[in-house]
Formats: structure tokens, sequence, C-alpha cells
């Protein structure tokens, strides 16, 4: 049974969101607010749904102090709805954004394309460290190394702390390298939905963020590449073209 912590100071949401997903076969858990949350917040937890606008300990924040320490899907749950609000809780470490009100059958289907992204690219059952993958598991370039099975990326040797959706635009790019991949294709491939104009920002923010995990120099990358008016490519070596 997979859990899902719902993190919402209003106790009418909270209540009608959890007899909802309960409903729905999920293992509950609730928290009205954010040091309550990450009290609660363990690895037996598969998704969060967390509001932002909460007294104390905003959402954002919490969100933050969650992304220090886990990868779990985090679907922001708000009343606000601005193109800038979306963009502020993405790259806080968000994954998803459904502003209120909201449908319970949309709710359900962010819900379940989260957890589905989630099992299939991170999986609660690492890699054991003494028994290292077969070669068609693994792909390597440029310094980066990634596991095609499941949420493990290798930067310079080093294990890097990659989000579900930073890793499957990685994995995207990675799998062929040099390839150009327009916004488009990569919003409607990671995302699984039809790709619209303010899709460019989330877009944008996600390789942000991924750039500041995989890059030496983020400022200057030379492993996800900006092809300028056409979209990003991987870089299998190092060119000198990052075009950040």
């Amino acid at each position: 049974m997979q859990t899902i912590m719902i993190v919402e100071d209003d106790p009418d949401i909270r209540d009608g969101v959890r007899i909802l997903l309960s409903g729905e076969g999920y293992r509950i858990l609730e928290a009205e607010n954010g040091p309550r949350a990450l009290s609660l917040l363990t690895p037996e937890v598969d998704l969060v749904i967390l509001d932002i606008m909460m007294p104390g300990m905003s959402g954002l924040r919490v969100c933050e102090e969650i992304r220090k320490t886990s990868t779990v899907p985090i679907l922001f749950l708000t009343a606000k709805s601005q193109e800038s609000d979306k963009l502020l809780g993405l790259t806080a470490g968000g994954d998803d954004y459904l502003a209120k009100p909201f449908s319970f059958a949309e709710l359900s289907a962010r819900v379940k394309a989260l957890l589905r992204r989630y099992c299939i690219y991170q999986g609660k059952a690492p890699a054991e460290p003494h028994h290292p993958k077969p070669d068609d598991q693994m792909l390597e370039l440029h310094g980066v190394r990634i596991a095609l099975d499941c949420n493990r990326v290798w930067v310079d040797e080093q294990e890097a702390d990659l989000t579900e959706t930073e890793y499957k635009i990685l994995k995207l790019l990675m799998q062929s390298p040099q390839r150009i991949f327009p916004v488009q294709a990569i919003y409607e491939t990671v995302w699984g939905e039809p790709y619209f104009y303010v899709s460019n920002g989330t877009v944008m923010v996600h390789i942000r963020n991924l750039r500041m995990k995989v890059e030496h120099n983020p400022q200057n990358p030379q492993r996800i590449c900006t092809v300028w008016g056409k979209g990003y490519r991987f870089a299998a070596q190092e060119d000198g073209n990052g075009n950040a």
C-alpha cells in the first residue's frame, strides 16, 4: 500500500482529500503544519501533497527542507495559480502544482502520475553496492553515470541526489546524446501532458535545478547545453559550446 502525506492547515480540505484518497486505497498521513510534516516524513512516504500558504512555516520552506534529505514527489496544492507562483514552487523542489479549487478527478490523475513515475524511476529498492549492474543497465557519458532502471545518478563518481523529474529529463537527454530536444518534446515526454507556451518556464526551472547538480559551473554548462532557438542537448564530451 502506497503512503501519501497531506500537509494542509485547513482541516476541511485535509479531511476531504484524506477521504477521497483513502477511498482509492492509499495509506494517508496528515499534518496540519510544516514542522509536523517534517517529523512524519520517513522513507515509507511515497508522495507529499503540500499546501503553500500555511501559517508559520510556508509550504515552500517545507519543500526546501524535504529536498535536503528526500526525493519523494511533492505536489503543491494551493490557492495561488499565477505562473510566477508555480515557478516559485517548482524552483523550491516541487514536482507538480494543482490550484484550488480542483476536481477530485484531476487530483487523482496527478497523484497516480507522480506515484507511477516515482515507482518506475526511483523505486524503493536501490541497487546493492556490492553487485554492480550490467553494462546494459548503465549509461555513462561526459563524467555522468546513470542507472537506466532506477533513479540513481553519479557525477564524477559522486552520487547525485536528483528528483524523479530531474532524473527523467537527464535520462531522456543522455539516451540520445548530441540530439537537440525542443522544449515541447521534453515537456510532453517527461510530464506526459499536452504542451502549452507557459510550459517553457516549467522546463527551464527543472533544467536549471538539474544543472546545479551535474555541472561543474552551472553558469557555463558543458553537459546540458542550450541550443538557442531550438532546445537542449546533452554533450557527450566537452566541446566548449554550453551556451548556458
